[in-house]
């Protein structure tokens, strides 16, 4: 039997009269890719935000590697999310003054690692995404398709438990989506890490181990 690394039970979430969630459940297993369809408005992204830690659930539970994460303070919680979530985001969020090591490097500072473990996990990451050549360069100097891959070396500094991305490929052209999409299964087979990916792109939705799709705030399949 797999082990589940992702556990989402009775996920309700309201903004105002808005009901947004309405009783999720959800289970991912380690080294699962699993992609989250739906139209817009479905759910999608306040279901990964609340999976992420990024927002709390007005009701439900979530828990990640066994963890209950909602029993921790905010603190707490935010010192987990940074040790053990990794996220991609459609707009990469590089800090432009620093170079593609230095963004990598940034969560593993974070977490209070030691300057050269973090430095040279970096750099082995940055070479994995077909990067070594562009360490010194910053974020304007890049492609799209290369910042985005510096965004996903970025999410596995610290080894996190899962990644979790928000429409990773939207703001990319059909050639880089492709390699983007590629590059998420070539993790699972390296490193055996667990994807949750929001996305729109069929394609990518096709390719994972199994699509959720979303209807309304309910999980329709």
């Amino acid at each position: 039997m797999k082990e589940v690394i992702i556990k989402a039970e009775d996920i309700h979430k309201s903004y105002g009269q808005l009901k947004v969630l309405k009783g999720v459940n959800l289970s991912v297993e380690k080294s699962e890719v699993i992609s989250i369809a739906g139209a817009s408005g479905a759910g999608k992204t306040t279901l990964l935000h609340i999976i992420g830690t990024l927002d709390r659930c007005d009701k439900g539970m979530v828990e990640i590697d066994g963890v209950e994460v909602f029993d921790y303070n905010d603190k707490l919680l935010s010192d987990f999310r940074n040790k053990h979530i990794g996220f991609v985001f459609q707009f990469h969020h590089l800090l432009p003054e620093f170079t593609a090591l230095e963004n990598v490097c940034i969560p593993g500072f974070i977490a209070r690692k030691s300057k050269r473990k973090v430095e040279k996990e970096a750099k082995e990451l940055l070479d994995l995404m077909g990067l070594s050549e562009r360490l010194e360069h910053k974020p304007n100097e890049l492609s799209g398709g290369e910042q985005q891959r510096v965004a996903v070396a970025r999410a596995l500094i610290n080894n996190p438990k899962v990644v979790l991305a928000d429409e990773p490929s939207g703001n990319l052209d059909s050639k880089n989506s492709e390699e983007l999409h590629k590059l998420f299964f070539s993790l699972r087979k390296e490193l055996g890490q667990t994807f949750v990916i929001v996305t729109h792109n069929k394609d990518l939705a096709k390719m994972a181990d199994r699509i959720i799709t979303l209807e309304d705030g309910s999980i329709i399949n």
